[in-house]
């Protein structure tokens, strides 16, 4: 099959180059999962980890960057959220910690973040959920875009990869690295999105339940005996709160939020909340309901964030040996289409 792994390292090439790793595939960034085990065993079997910052404070986030280059000495990048309150620290932790890659997740890129962080040295991901937006953000001199659909786990948009990469791919591929990410679980998918000018990918879910991976065992046996179809989406009940669509395994978790919405509507319909604080509630709900279900395994009432290639996911494996099974499945469909 070498020839199906040689065509798999040339439509790599530029992907691999921009990150510094052997395989363009990126492990998507987790809150609560995607910390200093799991993403250097991820840069060690030569794929590109990415630390979740998520709400961490600036301390917390220089510890675990410290945590994970001692782990490893493979490139990795770290995830911002632009809401963050502290977020020009963070981009100065990730500075002072040298980190080569910042990936800007959750909206635009506030005044001044993409400057901050191109004058560290660091290469700047962001996502681009539409034509429109790639575009601009290509504009305001972002060095690569992660596309992802609502296939994904966690906060999703309202349109499929397979869509997003046909509408996309064919007018920014050429101007920067572009990865596609949202329901990808076997290599011929990887194989795919690569022919149509994608550099690379990013996966989340099907990482969950690598040997090195953090999430409590009831989280990944959750994850095992999972079909697609039960990795469902959030609810919004109110268009007054800030429910972006979370996509995770149906639980009565899921029916708690629901209840949750319905509480902070009310809460703001009696004006005993302002609304400041009823977003507020929302958002601090669900980094609560995830740390139950990923750290403490309660699977009931936590939040169980994936994405539709759950079903995908059959057993607990080394990571190593995940990356091998998606590179040569992906290597052997080039081959495959050459023959």
């Amino acid at each position: 099959m070498s020839s199906g792994s040689d065509r798999l390292a040339a439509l790599m090439a530029r992907g691999t180059a921009f990150l510094g790793c052997d395989v363009a595939i990126m492990a998507g960034a987790m809150s609560w999962i995607s910390e200093r085990h799991l993403v250097s065993a991820m840069s060690n079997a030569g794929g590109f980890g990415v630390i979740a910052c998520g709400a961490m404070t600036p301390a917390l986030l220089d510890a675990e960057i410290a945590a994970t280059q001692a782990l490893t000495r493979r490139p990795f990048g770290v995830n911002l959220i632009t809401m963050h309150p502290d977020l020009t620290a963070l981009i100065d932790v990730c500075a002072a910690r040298g980190v080569g890659h910042v990936v800007l997740a959750g909206g635009l890129p506030p005044a001044g973040s993409i400057e901050r962080i191109k004058a560290s040295g660091a290469k700047l991901i962001c996502f681009a959920p539409a034509l429109a937006l790639a575009k601009k953000l290509i504009r305001s001199g972002v060095d690569a875009l992660v596309i992802e659909g609502m296939e994904a786990g966690g906060h999703i948009g309202p349109v499929s990869t397979s869509v997003l990469a046909q509408e996309m791919l064919p007018h920014i591929a050429e101007a920067v690295p572009v990865f596609v990410a949202g329901g990808i679980g076997r290599g011929e998918a990887i194989a795919a999105y690569l022919e149509m000018g994608a550099a690379g990918v990013q996966l989340g879910t099907r990482f969950v339940c690598a040997t090195e991976c953090v999430a409590h065992p009831h989280f990944k046996k959750a994850f095992i005996r999972a079909s697609a179809r039960d990795a469902v989406a959030s609810v919004q009940i109110d268009p007054r709160l800030p429910v972006i669509p979370v996509r995770a395994l149906r639980n009565a978790g899921g029916d708690l939020f629901t209840a949750k919405q319905r509480e902070v509507a009310q809460a703001l319909d009696e004006g005993r909340v302002a609304m400041a604080e009823a977003q507020l509630q929302i958002e601090h709900y669900w980094a609560g309901a995830l740390r139950r279900a990923v750290i403490e395994g309660d699977i009931e009432h936590g939040s169980l964030m994936a994405g539709q290639s759950v079903g995908m996911v059959t057993r607990e494996e080394p990571l190593a040996d995940i990356l091998a099974q998606l590179t040569a499945e992906a290597g052997e469909a080039l081959a495959r289409r050459a023959a």
